[in-house]
């Protein structure tokens, strides 16, 4: 996942954001970590890039944390995979996170002041 076209611009995770958008991507279903990657990738409209190197560790932190719980079994190519579901503890954590990141990003808006053309 890191062949990606150099002209666009990725903008580099702020540190606890990823755990926010692993768990937002869980509740549509459980998913291996290749498809959580994936699925933020796409989401971002290629904005985000998600490498093996941050998610792993962040999937393990969320699971010692059971926001997530993960469970092997086969993936859609028929390889086997962790199949990563997000808890009940995990969508508490998610409404949480989700609150406090609009704040913030609403705070940062009215630093910035509106967009110049």
């Amino acid at each position: 996942m890191t062949t990606q076209d150099p002209s666009k611009e990725r903008i580099a995770l702020l540190q606890g954001t990823l755990d926010l958008l692993i768990l937002r991507t869980l509740l549509f279903g459980p998913q291996h970590g290749q498809g959580v990657a994936r699925a933020i990738q796409e989401q971002s409209q290629d904005v985000l890039l998600v490498d093996h190197g941050t998610l792993y560790p962040a999937l393990q932190r969320l699971e010692n944390k059971a926001w997530i719980d993960a469970k092997w079994g086969t993936s859609t190519n028929n390889r086997r995979a962790r199949f990563y579901t997000i808890t009940k503890a995990g969508r508490k954590q998610l409404t949480q996170e989700t609150s406090q990141w609009r704040k913030l990003a609403t705070a940062i808006g009215r630093v910035l002041g509106p967009e110049e053309h």
